[in-house]
């Protein structure tokens, strides 16, 4: 009775968990996927209705536009903030940058390899977006079109951002507030960005429907065989790519270390973000052997420059445009962006749009009439960002193990004991040690500090 009496009180105390609903960005998933869905439809049955849509997809990707000056500027100068920061914790921070810029530099050319070989997009040959072109539309359409702001020149505002990040950095701790300032204004800007991001399915509904409505069927082909390419490529890059280098360099299998890292793959899968797993990341790396000092530099630095799979992304979907638009890049154009996208896409991380605005970025420096394709890839954008979240984890997680075995950092029995399920993982200690995105550093004799992190 006693013990019934406690069990009793023992469930009486203990609080009752609420369920939990479905995350918010699960219902713009969603929606994004009826609006494509509806809009091919509408599109295929209706081909005039869904050309006369065509607005709404070209008032989204305006305001795509809007945001991607203060996107680049933002982003850019703390990035340059961040490398120098990274650079002096030392060894672990000078290797750890030259891995991350060699590998998302290797990650854009394989986009580029593969773009070419599969020529996404060809055939369709839309009409080339001119800003300076009045489109038939009626008196409300036009004036509901100039309410949203003119875009900033792109290349420009790099040249400044740049200038401005390495003044910041000269300056020294008098920089430092300027710095937070520009954070904060990073975290408005990208506020704003998400607050876009929500009318992504009416953008995706009007852009489907009017390619449809004036491709037919072949524009459904050619997205589809979009989303296959980079879902293999992304697959291919983790196997072979950083599974060999994994292998050669640590000796351990890729897909043991995936295994270990279920949960954040799971996490990530149901979230369309890395950035979702990074606390979860940090707490596993230590956990598997890696030195906290190594975890602490590597991963953070590794969430904003590190972004193999945005890098696949971003210069597959350029080629995508640009032959869907009927004007393939030559070879020197293509390597003037992939220059482009190895500085820009250090700010398309883990923020929902982020990449769009980088894949806009991109193609308005280069060739701004391409810049009107980009509504076809809103409406599969978000069936592509699993594959470039999982793929931007990977790499992080194999980078960490990567840099611990080269500065001799890490337990290699703790790895086999960790891997081989010896030592698994606890979720309390997981909790009570990484709750923010922050890893603290600590070098020999020296209290510990955090490392910013640019995300």
């Amino acid at each position: 009775m006693a013990s019934q009496r406690g069990e009793s009180a023992a469930t009486a105390a203990a609080p009752v968990k609420k369920r939990k609903g479905l995350d918010k960005s699960h219902y713009l998933y969603i929606a994004v996927i009826v609006a494509v869905v509806l809009g091919a439809l509408v599109g295929l049955i209706f081909p005039e209705v869904g050309k006369s849509l065509k607005p709404l997809g070209d008032g989204f990707i305006k305001l795509i536009k809007m945001m991607i000056a203060p996107v680049i500027f933002c982003t850019i100068v703390l990035g340059i903030g961040s490398i120098a920061k990274a650079a002096t914790v030392g060894k672990v921070g000078g290797l750890a940058l030259g891995y991350f810029i060699v590998m998302s530099t290797f990650a854009l050319a394989i986009g580029l390899v593969v773009g070419n070989l599969i020529h996404p997009g060809e055939g369709l040959k839309l009409a080339p977006y001119d800003p300076n072109k009045k489109a038939a539309t009626d008196s409300t359409v036009d004036f509901l079109l100039g309410i949203i702001p003119g875009d900033i020149p792109v290349l420009p505002t790099l040249l400044a951002a740049i200038l401005v990040g390495f003044a910041l950095q000269k300056m020294g701790p008098q920089g430092t507030p300027i710095l937070k300032a520009i954070g904060h204004g990073q975290a408005l800007v990208f506020r704003i960005l998400i607050m876009v991001m929500w009318l992504a399915p009416v953008g995706a509904f009007g852009a489907i429907a009017a390619v449809v409505g004036a491709t037919g069927v072949q524009a459904i082909i050619s997205m589809a065989t979009l989303m296959v390419a980079f879902y293999i490529t992304c697959a291919v890059f983790i196997v072979v790519i950083l599974g060999g280098l994994l292998q050669v360099v640590s000796g351990v299998n890729i897909f043991r270390l995936m295994r270990y890292l279920g949960r954040e793959y799971l996490l990530i899968f149901s979230t369309s973000s890395s950035e979702a797993a990074l606390p979860r990341l940090i707490a596993k790396m230590e956990h598997l052997g890696v030195s906290k000092p190594v975890v602490g530099v590597t991963v953070p630095t590794g969430y904003s420059f590190n972004l193999d799979g945005t890098a696949i992304y971003l210069t597959m979907a350029s080629l995508f445009v640009a032959n869907a638009m009927g004007t393939p890049l030559d070879l020197g154009a293509q390597i003037s962006l992939l220059v482009f996208m190895i500085i820009a896409s250090k700010g398309a991380a883990g923020v929902t749009g982020a990449g769009l605005a980088t894949l806009a970025a991109g193609l308005q420096a280069h060739r701004p009439e391409l810049l009107g394709g980009v509504g076809m890839i809103v409406g599969i954008d978000r069936f592509m960002s699993e594959a470039r979240a999982l793929t931007n984890f990977t790499g992080n997680a194999v980078a960490t193990v990567l840099i611990g075995t080269w500065v001799k950092e890490i337990d290699g029995g703790q790895v086999e004991r960790v891997l081989s399920g010896a030592e698994p993982f606890d979720e309390q200690t997981m909790i009570a040690g990484h709750t923010g995105h922050e890893a603290a550093v600590q070098p020999a004799g020296q209290a510990a500090q955090p490392v910013p992190v640019n995300a």
